[in-house]
């Protein structure tokens, strides 16, 4: 599903008010009436008071007629009318004679006036400036919407909440309305997705209002949101004949003293993700860890009681992961820039795999095309070093996937695949997973993935969804913090067959 940027969803509008012969004010009505409709499902009588503070913009003229549907269907409806500025756009103004032809007459609200008094048992609409906003907000209305934010009000935003933009972070994080749930309009937002901004959102829902569907069809897109209608397509079944050399060999390398655990675990979720056969290479120490933990994998250990080394090695894997539990000293390094040289396929690299790419920059020249780099927010600084916020984290991020020709899968709520200038975003997964091991576990899925020849992309982006699902699956059962790396592991292959279920409807939101 993509995810368009602030001018292409303006373009997407054009192009449907052109291809429906309709006006820029018929599908503002249009979208007024979802609107409507959509509130008035969720609320279980008109005695209900709405509260709604509507810009002078578009999104504002959204506002404005929502508040007449509201006003006409019986509900106590009351309007400020945000007056942030001299222009109006004409929806605003045609839809503003229209609430005032039904003697509702909205409160103006300037740099002057006093700002009203918000109570529990009231909603609150924002509709102030939705996706237009391109500047910082003037300070009075600055301070409107820090003073809503104070208020016992539930409030709904309409399309974003107003004071985000769909392109960086605001300066002032408090000028940003905290919604208790949003409303847009049939297209995502990247912003929903990413840590700083989406909580802000709330609750999500998109609603339908009929946009040009050959336009959205055909407008690029380098952002994509990827439900399990979108990684369907990308599974592949097995063929009955097959057997274990079919879905290849791969080699797990990881662990130190005290940190064995995490390649068990890697090699448990490739196994349990379909690998045809594993190896573990690990030290002396880990021997019978491995042996007991994991019986189907075959195990190599190095020639170092504590720490790693390539010494006894004596295949050629088809895919190699790295990292978890290695430890960043020189055997460790060692280790790595062995492997690395001996491979010619695209690797898997995690955990202090990442550190020491961070730690010796010429590894990195080294790696294999399409080798995947799974950080977690750490590693990523120890790499990339820091940023100034979501946005220029995935602008360094997709510089260096495009110099090193890498793929980056930045593990969070909605972990992000980062493919040169195109970013996959996950939909499964919850904060159960923010357990110890649960990124053993995700590399191990990948691994297996590329061990059976999916591509690196559609191993990252395919591994990364049945990883969240599976955790999601456990969510279910046990709960948020119940949840542990093994659980995850256990479920996978729930998580294969719910790609063939069909989803339950949502129940209502509010």
């Amino acid at each position: 599903m993509k995810i368009f940027d602030r001018e292409q969803i303006y373009q997407i509008d054009k192009q449907t008010i052109q291809s429906q012969n309709i006006t820029q004010d018929e599908l503002m009505e249009r979208v007024g009436t979802r609107l409507f409709a959509w509130l008035d499902e969720q609320l279980p009588s008109t005695d209900q008071k709405i509260v709604l503070f509507c810009g002078v913009g578009n999104n504002g003229g959204d506002g404005l007629v929502l508040a007449r549907l509201l006003l006409l269907k019986g509900y106590e409806v009351t309007v400020h009318v945000v007056n942030f500025g001299e222009g109006r756009t004409e929806g605003f103004l045609k839809n503003l004679d229209r609430l005032k032809e039904n003697k509702l007459w909205p409160n103006f609200i300037s740099e002057d006036s006093d700002f009203p008094t918000l109570q529990e048992n009231e909603i609150v609409i924002d509709a102030i400036f939705g996706i237009g906003l391109t500047h910082s907000l003037s300070p009075w209305v600055a301070s409107l919407v820090k003073h809503i934010n104070k208020q016992a009000a539930y409030v709904i935003a309409i399309d974003v909440p107003s004071g985000l933009f769909l392109d960086k972070f605001p300066d002032d994080d408090e000028a940003i309305i905290q919604a208790n749930f949003t409303v847009s309009f049939q297209l995502y937002k990247l912003i929903f997705f990413l840590p700083q901004t989406a909580k802000y959102i709330g609750g999500l829902r998109l609603l339908n209002i009929g946009l040009d569907a050959e336009a959205i069809h055909k407008s690029m897109a380098s952002k994509f949101l990827m439900t399990k209608n979108d990684v369907l397509p990308l599974y592949r079944n097995r063929a009955k004949f097959s057997h274990k050399g079919s879905y290849g060999h791969a080699l797990v390398v990881g662990g130190s003293y005290g940190k064995i655990g995490c390649v068990s675990l890697s090699s448990k979720a490739a196994l349990r993700t379909g690998v045809g056969k594993l190896t573990a290479l690990v030290p002396s120490c880990g021997y019978q860890i491995l042996q007991t933990s994991v019986p189907e994998a075959m195990l190599v250990t190095s020639n170092l009681e504590n720490e790693l080394n390539t010494e006894n090695i004596d295949f050629i894997p088809d895919v190699v992961c790295f990292g978890m539990g290695a430890g960043t000293g020189e055997n460790a390094y060692i280790t790595l820039l062995n492997l690395i040289e001996d491979t010619k396929n695209p690797m898997l690299i995690d955990a202090d795999g990442i550190n020491l790419l961070a730690k010796h920059p010429g590894l990195i020249e080294k790696l294999p095309e399409k080798t995947i780099l799974t950080p977690h927010p750490g590693e990523l600084i120890r790499l990339l070093g820091t940023w100034t916020d979501d946005f220029d984290k995935l602008e360094k991020c997709k510089t260096f996937s495009k110099t090193h020709k890498v793929i980056i899968v930045l593990k969070g709520a909605h972990t992000i695949v980062v493919a040169e200038d195109n970013l996959y975003v996950n939909t499964t997964g919850n904060p159960g997973m923010a357990t110890a091991g649960s990124g053993d576990v995700l590399s191990g899925v990948i691994t297996a993935l590329l061990a059976q020849q999916y591509d690196p992309l559609m191993a990252s982006i395919l591994g990364v969804y049945l990883h969240g699902k599976a955790g999601d699956l456990v969510a279910q059962q046990n709960g948020y913090e119940a949840l542990i790396a093994s659980d995850i592991i256990a479920y996978m292959g729930k998580a294969f067959i719910s790609l063939f279920q069909e989803e339950q409807k949502p129940a209502k939101e509010v």
